[in-house]
Parts: C-alpha cells; structure tokens; sequence
C-alpha cells in the first residue's frame, strides 16, 4: 500500500498535515521524529514529510535526524521547522531572523517548480517562524521568497526534497491544497487510490482472521466511533460480538430508542445487543449533587459499575472494543494506546474486566473518515453525523442538580433548535446551491460531500441554565427556567467562535420552546467564544 510518513518534529499540525495527504486518497501517518532510520526504511514510504516545530534547528537539544535521510531517494517535504532541518543538514545556513514573520504573508514564487505547479506566481500564505534559512545548501535552489524572508521556497529536485518555510496545510494558505497534492501525486508518485471501501472491505477480513472464533464485548455509547466500530465488528464476526448500551437517562430526545433500532434485535445487524434502562439508578446518585466535577465522576463511576456488572453476566471474553480513532493516538504522545484511557467516551473502561486484548479498528482514522467508513457499513446518516456528545451526556448541561423534570425540559427544547437548525440549513440550500459537490477526484456518491450555510455550527445544542425568572404568558405571570442556546464554528474545538446564526432562525427556536416547552419562559444565546469559555457549559 502506498504511504506518506509525517516525521512529528513537535508541531502544532501534525495531525492536519497527515489529514490532508488522505484527502488526496493518499494514506498518510505521523510517526515521532524518534522512529530509527532502519524502522523508517522497513515503512518503505512513498515521501516522507518533516512538520514544523517550536524549536532552532542550530540548537544541539533541538529534535534532529539522521542526515542520511536525505540520501534515501525518498521525496521529503520540509515544512516550517522541517524546512530549516533540511536545510541545516544539508549545509545550508539557518539564522535567527532579523523580522519574524507571523500569520498571512504574501510570497513570491517560481510557478516552474513541480510542487507550485499551477499555483500564481504571487499568493498569500500562512508563516510562523523567528528563524530563517539565510542561505540555502549546495546544490539547492530557491523557489519562494517573501518580503523579509529570502528562501520562503527551495528544492533539490534531482533528490526529489523540497522545503517551504509557510505553511501548506492550513486553511489559510491560499494554494496549499494543491501544493500538498502535488507533492503527493506529482513528486512521490502516489497513485491516489486510497479510499473508504478499501479500508473497510480489508479490516472486516483482518478482524475475521485475528479473532478467529473468540468472544468480543465492546460498550456501546451511541455515539459514532463507537457505533461504527461495533458495525465494523458485527461485520467480521457477528454473534460472537455482544455490545452494552448504558442508557443513563442523559442522552438526547429518542436517542436512546434510536441507538436500539440500529442495533437491536430490529436492527440489521446481528450481533448481541444488550440495553440497560438505568436512569432511575442515576437520577438517584445526582440527587443534590450541583457541582460539575462531581457530577461527571458520579456519572462516569457508574457506567464502570454497571458495564462490570454486565459483563460479569456474559462471562470472560478474549477482546474488547474501545473507539480509539488517530487523533486520540497521536495525542497521546504516539506511544503504545492499547490501553484504557481516561478521557475515552464512555469515561474510562473498567480494568478488572477478563480480556485479554483490546480491539481499536478505527485506530488509524480522522474522525471525517470515521464518519466515511460508518456511510460506506451502510449506517443511517443521522447516526454518521450525530453532533459530537460528551460522556455525561445532558448531566454537564443542566446547571445545578440533575432531575428527570430538568431532562425533559432540555431533551424537548435541544429537540427543537436542532430540528429548526436542519430545517433552515436545508432552505438556505435549496436558495444557494445544489446540496452536493464532489471532492476532487471523487468517482462515487459516497465520496459527495454536503455544501453547509456559512453560518453552520459545528456543534450546537441546548442547555438548561439554574436561572429562574419572572414572565407573562397570556394573562398570566410565569416564574420559569431559562433555556441557553450554544452554538459554535470550529476546526479543531481546542478553539472555538460563536456561530452567526441568522436571527430569524434564532427567533423562531425562542418562540417555539417557549410555547411548546412547559416549564421555560425565557431563552439566551450565548456568545462566548473558546477560550475564554468552553464549548460545553460545564
């Protein structure tokens, strides 16, 4: 299988650089920059590509690399830090800058050089570096230069190494895109043939054969990677894998009866589902609990409780299925993840569960790939796309003490504002657009992606605040809840901005909870932004 290595030299877009290569259909991982040449040789990669990093190359404590990298005959792409790295290995001058260069800058460069191919000979890109190459190796030459930094761009292209001091990757590189898919088809020879149903069709048979007839359990949260990992199980082994869906009573309106008509005994898969109703149990264990810390380790406790006792009824089995998707590997340093971690959707596994490994299907996968992989097992797109949800579901968006008559209030009124959220992205493009464009070298329905208003929140929902006030409905004085509405645009959701939602679609959510939802007279949007907020309201 042809692949792109990410060499990580400690940069903050390791993980988007690596995005990008695959939506070349190319297959790309980030390996540490600590990975042996020999390891790195036996990969027998396509290209390699060095990310940036916070780091002087000309320091001896800085991450470097084996020189005779550059000698493999492997393509590389030096960005950023990486740029520097090539260039200070192969003899040329690396330099504090006299003028750092932050943010979007305008580049001039040679349009005749097979990785700008195609692209303005003057555009604008993304820079972030106080140092700079000064003067570029022997046998390189400059393709790229900015107003105060000289090699912006160089390449050695009888090697086949090319380095850019921008940034590619991000957004706000004008022609990045195409740069990086240069560099992937043009430069490395990829044939660009990497896609879902490949992924998919492969990992059921690689399953089928690593367990073989042994027992699966996998805890089943609803959520998507979970949901597509169980499919992606049931698939390969079928009623060998028994899934536990803990119903805690926090989740959204129907979602629990949602999750049981895909996989229960109605469903299409046949595999063993096993639902538990607990949110009396839970209801009882928050009473008059208020502070958030405590409620999310209540919650969390208690799933591990209930999952144990589960499991306990089942009887030992050979493996268990956790979700794990590649931001969560590399994340967590890159090092060995088959281990039960603390931030994992369902709140941390129980260790005294009788496994004796751990099944991560979906290990290697971004979560629009996860998303991808659940379209092509032939998931409902309402599951695919469900919004992400945390752990302790609505007990982390109800402020104060946790009710069953709390619940119902934000379960009818989040029911609300994402229905009129889809019903006013669906007009607006009806009016703009055809609600489909193909990626580029897409060949199937399954690789159409749908075009959103400007305004679509990344996530957005409802949230019951511990406020209380006084208002009028007909002749009559109310003294009711007030209803927040949050809803934000993010890439990464390590930083996030309010969503413009058009005001009449905000006022027609308002009128509706307050008419429809007994209980709440009032409703808020919130503005904050992340940081300083976050994106849930506790």
């Amino acid at each position: 299988m042809e692949k792109i290595i990410v060499l990580d030299f400690g940069g903050q877009y390791n993980q988007l650089i690596a995005r990008r290569i695959r939506e070349c259909n190319v297959y790309c991982e980030v390996k540490p920059y600590t990975m042996p040449m020999e390891e790195l040789k036996a990969e027998a990669p396509s290209g390699i590509i060095f990310t940036g990093g916070p780091n002087s190359v000309y320091d001896e404590s800085s991450p470097h690399y084996d020189p005779e990298i550059l000698n493999l005959g492997i393509p590389i792409l030096g960005i950023c830090y990486g740029s520097q790295l090539v260039a200070y290995m192969a003899g040329g001058k690396v330099e504090s800058a006299p003028v750092s260069e932050y943010g979007h800058t305008d580049i001039e460069l040679d349009p005749s050089s097979v990785l700008f191919g195609g692209v303005p000979k003057e555009t604008a890109v993304w820079m972030s570096h106080t140092d700079y190459i000064a003067q570029a190796p022997e046998g390189y030459r400059v393709t790229a230069h900015s107003a105060v930094c000289p090699v912006a761009g160089m390449e050695c292209a009888e090697k086949k190494i090319y380095a850019v001091q921008f940034h590619p990757e991000v957004m706000h590189t004008r022609e990045g895109m195409k740069m990086l898919r240069h560099f992937a088809l043009d430069i490395c020879g990829c044939k660009g043939d990497w896609r879902m149903d490949s992924f998919v069709e492969s990992s059921i048979e690689s399953l089928r054969s690593k367990i073989g007839s042994g027992r699966v359990l996998c805890a089943l949260s609803g959520g998507v990677d979970s949901s597509v990992a169980a499919v992606l199980l049931s698939k390969a082994v079928g009623k060998q894998l028994t899934c536990v869906f803990v119903d805690h009573g926090l989740l959204r309106k129907n979602e629990g009866d949602e999750v049981e008509a895909v996989f229960g005994p109605a469903g299409p898969y046949e595999l063993n589902f096993v639902r538990v109703n607990a949110a009396e149990r839970y209801y009882g264990k928050l009473k008059g609990v208020e502070e958030p810390e405590r409620k999310r380790k209540i919650i969390g406790e208690e799933f591990i409780r209930i999952f144990e006792e589960e499991a306990k009824k089942i009887g030992a089995v050979d493996y268990l299925v956790q979700g794990t998707i590649y931001p969560d590997v590399i994340e967590s340093g890159l090092g060995d993840s088959a281990v039960i971690k603390s931030h994992h959707n369902v709140g941390g596994l129980p260790s005294v569960v009788d496994f004796k490994e751990i099944i991560e299907p979906l290990r290697m996968l971004f979560k629009d790939e996860v998303r991808r992989a659940g379209l092509e097992l032939g998931l409902p797109p309402e599951l695919v796309y469900r919004q992400p949800f945390p752990g302790p579901g609505l007990g982390v968006r109800i402020i104060g003490e946790v009710t069953a008559e709390k619940v119902k209030l934000v379960q009818e009124a989040d029911a609300i504002y994402r229905e009129e959220i889809g019903r006013a992205a669906e007009e607006w493009r009806r009016i703009n657009a055809s609600d489909r464009i193909y990626k580029s070298g897409a060949d199937s329905s399954k690789d159409q992606v749908r075009i959103d208003p400007p305004w679509m929140p990344s996530q957005y929902f409802a949230a019951l605040t511990n406020m209380r006030s006084v208002g009028v409905m007909g002749d009559f004085r109310t003294y009711d809840y007030a209803i927040a509405l949050r809803a934000v645009i993010t890439d990464d959701f390590m930083t996030a901005e309010c969503a413009g939602i058009p005001f009449e679609v905000l006022q027609k959510v308002m009128n509706r909870i307050v008419n429809e939802v007994k209980g709440v007279n009032r409703v808020l949007y919130d503005l904050t932004s992340k940081p300083p907020g976050t994106i849930e309201l506790e």
